[in-house]
């Protein structure tokens, strides 16, 4: 069966670039009759809904931090408000600082929580009470990582947040299975995204030969593409997935517990 979500409406966090807006594109050319949108940058995410809108799928834009609690049941509205429904729920937004034990300091330990794991939580939250009102069932894809295995030093916090969020998507798999509301999280590997550029080029200083040096390394010869996240995600939350939930998937070329 080919991954399509004709007629079903869809919220994506971090819609504005990277694996956010691949996804969003993606379910726009699979048969999205509609997405809710959200992210940061006002200006980035218009302009990501009008070009969705010019696939043919209608598509809003709500502009607003994620580390604002006031933001995911709005959102939630929003997305009722516009299409009537929500049928697919994508929590891709998340903050990626770095901090290992002996740097972080409590207020980037709240600031990684709030976005990475509360925001989730609520909009799960909002999107499980909409679809058992609906009473059609749904689907929810949380973009988690490869570090809620371990991770790096550095990523001690950022790895904390996604483990919060894994465990929470299987305990929203669990409650709401009889609800025919499945749940399931990708552990994305390392992907080239334009985050994930800035990241290494500026903050970490590894400059402009970066990426190729990171692809030559890699079992299959490249980094992972937005394109690769969001082909997956799309299927998880497609009728595809059948009544697959409570998994969490690795999606990475390096097999976990190998030691590489």
């Amino acid at each position: 069966m080919k991954a399509r979500v004709d007629g079903k409406v869809a919220l994506v966090t971090g819609a504005t670039q990277g694996i956010g807006r691949a996804i969003a594109e993606t379910l726009a050319r699979s048969g999205s009759s509609g997405l809710l949108l959200t992210g940061r940058d006002a200006a980035r995410g218009e302009a990501v809904a009008a070009e969705i809108g010019s696939l043919g799928t209608p598509a809003r834009f709500v502009a607003g931090d994620l580390a604002d609690p006031a933001l995911p049941p709005l959102l939630v509205e929003k997305c009722l408000e516009s299409f009537d429904r929500i049928d697919v729920l994508v929590n891709v937004a998340a903050l990626t600082d770095r901090a290992s034990f002996l740097d972080a300091d409590p207020a980037l330990w709240d600031r990684l929580f709030s976005v990475n794991a509360r925001a989730p939580f609520f909009l799960m939250q909002g999107a499980i009470r909409a679809m058992r009102e609906r009473g059609q069932g749904g689907a929810i894809v949380n973009i988690l990582s490869v570090n809620t295995h371990c991770g790096a030093p550095d990523l001690a916090v950022y790895s904390a947040t996604k483990a919060a969020l894994a465990l929470l998507t299987r305990n929203a798999a669990n409650a709401h299975r009889f609800d025919r509301i499945r749940v399931n999280g990708i552990n994305v590997g390392w992907t080239d995204t334009p985050g994930e550029r800035a990241m290494q080029a500026e903050t970490l200083g590894q400059g402009e030969g970066w990426l190729e040096k990171a692809n030559a390394a890699q079992p299959f010869g490249r980094l992972l593409s937005v394109q690769d996240v969001a082909n997956l995600a799309v299927f998880l939350a497609s009728d595809a997935g059948g009544p697959m939930t409570g998994s969490i998937v690795d999606q990475e070329q390096w097999v976990a517990g190998s030691g590489r």
